[in-house]
């Protein structure tokens, strides 16, 4: 497999990007990002230009397409029609549109997984008049319930037709109590992004029914290689990663130096092209 090609998702520097796009973009160029991954893209037709000027492009991005709104750990925003989100994403240059979030109780039931996956097939149907293709990013509430033995994630893909691709954040994935490495394998070649996000895992899996609430100031966030997430191995796993995506809920430092140590850490082990 050719090694994928690191990126970063834009929510990581999100005040930074809101204050500054071009220079927040120009700081991610000099560090040698040549990817990115939008977030909250829609509505900001600026984003083509700034990009095109730092030579940088955004092939993945992140969108709801399965929720009314979207959380995020500092709040919810809105959701926007699909159609009104492929165009966006089609101007931008996108390749695949990537769901990041679908609410905890969602996940808790067969009807309501069978429900999700095929909003996101239909979805499908939407993206590709538009030349897209879709995708759908993990959290930690998909590894809560379980069905004939199967996770309600492992449920999901199931039922999601190849053409649905996947993104998995591998920091969630072992909050929620997974095999990294072997869930990267058993994925295939439908798994083309992973998210590179590391630190201290919570003892406890922050959405299951009754757990106290969560936010982002509660993580324990370390640079790439710093933490307990077994990233090499998850990222050797892969049989079709196309995209490492560096990213931080909070970085525990100045955000652009964390994400050029996390790039570094990718790029001097060999784990990027």
């Amino acid at each position: 497999m050719p090694l994928p090609t690191a990126s970063v998702q834009l929510y990581s520097l999100a005040e930074q990007f809101a204050q500054d796009m071009p220079g927040s973009l120009e700081k991610l160029a000099a560090i040698g990002l040549r990817h990115v991954e939008a977030f909250d893209f829609v509505g900001q037709a600026e984003i083509r230009a700034a990009l095109d000027a730092s030579g940088l492009a955004s092939p993945t991005g992140h969108a709801p397409l399965l929720s009314d709104e979207l959380w995020t750990p500092d709040g919810a925003i809105p959701t926007p029609a699909p159609e009104v989100v492929f165009e966006a994403a089609a101007t931008i240059g996108m390749q695949t549109v990537i769901d990041p979030f679908v609410d905890p109780a969602r996940w808790l039931t067969a009807d309501g997984v069978a429900d999700i996956a095929e909003r996101l097939n239909r979805a499908a149907d939407v993206a590709a008049t538009f030349g897209l293709s879709v995708g759908y990013h993990n959290h930690a509430q998909e590894f809560i319930a379980s069905f004939d033995g199967a996770s309600a994630y492992q449920r999901f893909v199931e039922l999601t037709e190849d053409r649905v691709l996947l993104e998995l954040n591998l920091f969630w994935a072992l909050t929620g109590g997974q095999d990294v490495p072997d869930l990267v394998a058993s994925l295939g070649d439908r798994l083309v992004a992973v998210h590179v996000k590391d630190g201290i895992v919570p003892t406890s899996n922050p959405w299951a029914p009754g757990a106290p609430a969560f936010g982002s100031d509660s993580l324990d966030q370390r640079r790439a290689g710093e933490g307990e997430v077994p990233l090499a191995d998850a990222l050797a796993a892969g049989t079709a990663v196309e995209y490492a995506v560096i990213e931080y809920d909070r970085a525990p430092g100045d955000v652009f130096d964390d994400i050029a140590a996390s790039y570094a850490f990718l790029r001097e082990g060999g784990y990027v092209a």
